[in-house]
């Protein structure tokens, strides 16, 4: 089994990738995390990658007010780290489109609840609660140009409680996407997805 080398794209604390580190370090992942792009300079998520001597990069509004400008350094930064998939992981930046043209099918974003419902991670929880789903949960998909709204790989569910606030119902969900995300970076990387249209179907293992 070939590991592939993975662009993990950050904003915050970054559990996902922690995550996704951890997996790696259990033998249950057959990939390398290759580099650690965070669009905020204090991002805590960065201490993850330091800590375990995996190469960071900071692109952020102060150093690239343009976005378009900021996404060009970062995509020569996973080029040259030899990126095989970017894995957008609590990344708060939507893509200039010739950043998604650059990796068709090689993008992964993770978002907190069921798609195509309440796109726009920002408020999904709270936007959940309000409208009274009875279930929500995370979906990773892969991203297009259309934001939220590319080909669904996984989606793991949890119940709302009937005394659930944003944070609880967040909290639980994001338990989800820790196992959800790893296990569709596995499945990428065993070359058991299939694009076809808008859906994703999951082949067998070989």
């Amino acid at each position: 089994m070939s590991r592939i080398r993975l662009g993990v794209l950050i904003s915050g604390r970054g559990s996902n990738l922690l995550a996704i580190l951890e997996a790696i370090e259990r033998g249950d992942l057959p990939a390398d995390v290759a580099l650690v792009v965070s669009n905020r300079a204090d991002a805590p998520g960065l201490a993850h990658a330091r800590e375990r001597r995996v190469p960071t990069l900071v692109a952020d509004r102060a150093s690239y007010p343009d976005r378009a400008e900021r996404q060009r350094s970062i995509g020569a930064a996973l080029a040259a780290a030899c990126v095989d998939l970017v894995v957008c992981a609590g990344w708060s930046e939507i893509f200039v489109p010739s950043f998604v043209a650059a990796y068709p099918g090689r993008i992964l974003n993770t978002h907190p609840s069921l798609l195509p419902s309440f796109k726009g991670g920002l408020r999904a929880q709270a936007d959940a609660l309000a409208y009274g789903v009875k279930v929500s949960g995370c979906t990773i998909h892969f991203v297009t140009d259309d934001v939220d709204g590319g080909p669904i790989v996984l989606q793991r569910a949890v119940p709302v409680l009937e005394d659930d606030t944003a944070e609880t119902l967040a909290a639980r969900i994001l338990a989800e996407e820790h196992r959800a995300l790893p296990e569709a970076i596995r499945l990428y990387a065993d070359g058991r997805l299939s694009v076809v249209g808008c859906r994703v179907r999951i082949l067998p293992p070989r």
